[in-house]
């Protein structure tokens, strides 16, 4: 059974072998997924890539922070008393 892929380029687990930054090119800086009879195995995504999607999933996180606290009454202070 074919499995969708959501990335445009990939390249097969013998590939990667032969030359894995060739294979790793192939995805001109985006994500590849690598194809074991046809069947994506895992994704190889570049440093940059990775790094932006942990700071998504981060300020994700902090949307559902401040959506939960949203309700909470707001602490005011005083910054002249520092």
């Amino acid at each position: 059974m074919a499995r969708q892929t959501f990335i445009e380029a990939t390249v097969s687990i013998s590939e990667l072998k032969k030359d894995p930054m060739a294979a790793l090119d192939s995805g001109a800086g985006f994500p590849i997924a690598v194809l074991n009879r046809n069947e994506p195995i895992f994704y190889c995504v570049p440093a940059a890539v990775y790094e932006a999607m942990l700071d998504r999933l981060d300020d994700h996180e902090l949307v559902a922070v401040v959506a939960e606290r949203s309700g909470e009454p707001s602490i005011r202070v005083d910054l002249n008393e520092f």
